[in-house]
């Protein structure tokens, strides 16, 4: 059965900095193409990042050169660390997993991704 758990949210003012964690179980994690989506209030999810078995990573605009994804394959562990963070980026984050496509094909569509956490809230303040 496969487990995602979120970890690291909170508040933070601007210009701050988070570490988001995703604990995963349940499926080969090499295999797996993973992400990092995240729901902002009255707002739809959108994909923040994505990061393949090979290490290689896609952002969205919106956060490119402030956010780093990364994966710790022997913790089974995926990561964002959120550098210079904005009000616009408050809303709870949500680590999500497939091993039916590569990163290439999930890329940014929800429905693409088949395990999802429980998330986690981060709020900047201004």
């Amino acid at each position: 059965q496969v487990h995602l758990v979120e970890s690291g949210g909170g508040s933070v003012q601007a210009g701050g900095s988070l570490r988001l964690s995703c604990a995963a179980s349940g499926f080969t994690y090499s295999d797996a193409c993973m992400a990092w989506f995240r729901q902002a209030p009255g707002k739809e999810r959108e994909a923040v990042a994505n990061i393949d078995r090979y290490d290689r990573t896609t952002y969205a605009n919106s956060v490119k050169g402030r956010f780093t994804i990364s994966q710790d394959n022997a913790k089974n562990t995926l990561y964002l660390q959120m550098n210079n963070v904005k009000p616009e980026d408050t809303a709870v984050y949500y680590c999500a997993a497939t091993t039916q496509w590569y990163c290439v094909v999930a890329g940014f569509v929800a429905t693409n991704y088949d395990d999802w956490g429980q998330g986690t809230q981060v709020t900047v303040s201004s």
